[in-house]
């Protein structure tokens, strides 16, 4: 099983319409207007309008989306498991 922080990570947008991303580790919410994707780099967010995923494949860390794509931002990642173990560590 390949984990998160092996896959590598790169972004490729042709104009502005069709985004190629490696590295992805999981999609947390996508709807037309909005798309959070899990990366080693931390969450990518992507929105726009007409969004739709072609393909995603977490085993390799490949995403592919079409639509108008407006903006794509990143936050910290955030730690994941159980919030009460690691409030008690």
């Amino acid at each position: 099983m390949t984990t998160e922080t092996s896959l590598p990570h790169q972004l490729v947008l042709d104009d502005r319409r069709r985004l190629s991303v490696s590295g992805v580790s999981d999609v947390d919410s996508f709807d037309d207007t909005t798309v959070i994707a899990h990366t080693a780099l931390g969450d990518l967010t992507i929105k726009g309008q007409s969004l739709h995923i072609s393909r995603l494949n977490t085993e390799t860390g490949d995403l592919t989306m079409e639509g108008q794509i407006d903006l794509l931002e990143y936050t910290d990642p955030k730690p994941r498991g159980n919030t009460l173990r690691r409030w008690f560590r």
